[in-house]
């Protein structure tokens, strides 16, 4: 019976079947073969109970408070702060697009949103400067996956749900992953600096750069303000979520650019983007419970076990694993079908659930970098009009920096686990 359910999986996969679809689809044909009323009955209640979180709430308000900011003009003001401070440096504006996405990402938390509208503001302006086209894309889509990693965190959100990892450590635990990303391809974009020497802006004198920290000081209230507020105890990560919006569009209307006529079209698309990610869940959950009923963790688990009780080498068998997955499957979707199947896991090797979340959400965050599935590639190649090809010629540099860093955090667990630990002191 699963046999048929994931050759219809994979079917339905190949032939470009959105995948919150392809869930609902082979999750419902396996309950019809399998004539199990035990199952059918319990079938709506896990898929209620995969959305019945409090935790999950932080989503959607996550996704208000980016919408509020990119309509009050605070993206715009990050990006050019981030300009008239090194953009004069040979390459800057390169330099320039890793550095607002480092500052973005601890407002969005969604990679796909951030790579979206980064390419509508950053290709143009470096192809201006006199930056190969797919390589501006390349550099605006790598440099969007810290979105995940740096808090907020949609994934984070999602996999402490699952595992009953606390949220706010988690959300710590990225800081310091984040910020190891983002210098990784500084370090890229330097070295490829040396070779085909990238222009530069003109230097911004005191006065502007005065002028433009005055301008961006508002907005940089809320990453402080989410982070501190959660390290001091103040609030929880779903309710930081909700002062992040509160603060954004205070900050929008004072700086006359978030206007009340643009609430609606504010409101709808934060609504259409949280159903979407909703039925995704609910959808994975149910696929979740099948898997679960095959007894095809244990399976997983007792495999893994027989292959090796080493916790380094399991950690490098499932990053390597997680990097195949993200190629054809979409990282939620994955997220919430695998973390089940591992979770059993790491207690046997003694491996702490933050640590791991980590890991994991880096893997799957990779997976929109890379072929066929790779929903980043297809975003920006469409918006910035680059050919897909050319645009997975440019990415391997930073794909491959992205990989290196994940190893170095997959085996320097304190990378993510010190400042959780400052937290718990």
């Amino acid at each position: 019976m699963m046999i048929i359910v994931i050759a219809l999986f994979l079917l339905f996969l190949v032939i470009g079947i959105p995948i919150s679809l392809v869930l609902a689809i082979t999750s419902i044909s396996y309950l019809l073969l399998s004539n199990l009323t035990t199952l059918m009955s319990s079938a709506p209640q896990k898929m209620f109970s995969g959305i019945d979180n409090f935790g999950l709430l932080a989503i959607p308000l996550f996704m208000l408070a980016g919408e509020l900011m990119n309509g009050g003009g605070i993206t715009t003001r990050l990006v050019s702060f981030a300009r008239v401070l090194i953009g004069h440096y040979r390459g800057g504006l390169a330099y320039v697009t890793v550095i607002a996405n480092m500052f973005l990402a601890s407002i969005l938390g969604s990679a796909n949103a951030q790579a979206a509208m980064m390419s509508k503001v950053m290709v143009p302006e470096m192809e201006k400067e006199g930056y190969r086209r797919d390589f501006s894309a390349a550099i605006t889509l790598a440099s969007s996956i810290v979105a995940p990693v740096i808090p907020p965190s949609m994934l984070f959100i999602i996999y402490g749900t699952l595992t009953g990892a606390s949220i706010a450590d988690l959300f710590m635990a990225g800081v310091i992953p984040g910020i190891l990303l983002g210098v990784g391809f500084i370090i890229v974009i330097g070295i490829m600096n040396q070779k085909q020497q990238f222009p530069k802006s003109e230097k911004a004198t005191f006065q502007m750069i005065v002028k433009s920290l005055l301008r961006v000081l508002p907005a940089m209230l809320i990453p402080f303000t989410i982070i501190f507020g959660i390290l001091g105890g103040v609030f929880t990560p779903t309710e930081s979520a909700a002062i992040a919006c509160v603060i954004a569009f205070v900050i929008g209307l004072a700086y006359r650019e978030l206007k009340l006529k643009d609430m609606p079209e504010i409101l709808v698309n934060t609504v259409v983007n949280t159903a979407t990610i909703s039925f995704l869940i609910v959808t994975a959950n149910l696929f979740g419970f099948i898997i679960a009923y095959e007894q095809i963790p244990q399976l997983v688990a007792n495999s893994m076990l027989g292959l090796s009780e080493n916790p380094l080498i399991f950690l490098l068998l499932v990053n390597i694993f997680l990097l195949l997955i993200g190629t054809v499957l979409d990282g939620i979707a994955a997220l919430i079908i695998l973390i089940p199947v591992m979770l059993p896991l790491l207690a046997t090797y003694q491996i702490d659930p933050v640590h791991f979340g980590v890991i994991v959400c880096i893997n799957l965050t990779i997976g929109l970098l890379t072929p066929p599935v790779g929903t980043g590639l297809f975003i920006v190649s469409s918006i910035a009009k680059v050919k897909f090809e050319d645009l997975i010629k440019s990415i391997m540099p930073f794909l491959a920096m992205a990989i290196l860093v994940l190893l170095i955090l997959t085996y320097w667990e304190d990378a993510a686990l010190w400042i959780p630990s400052l937290y718990k002191e």
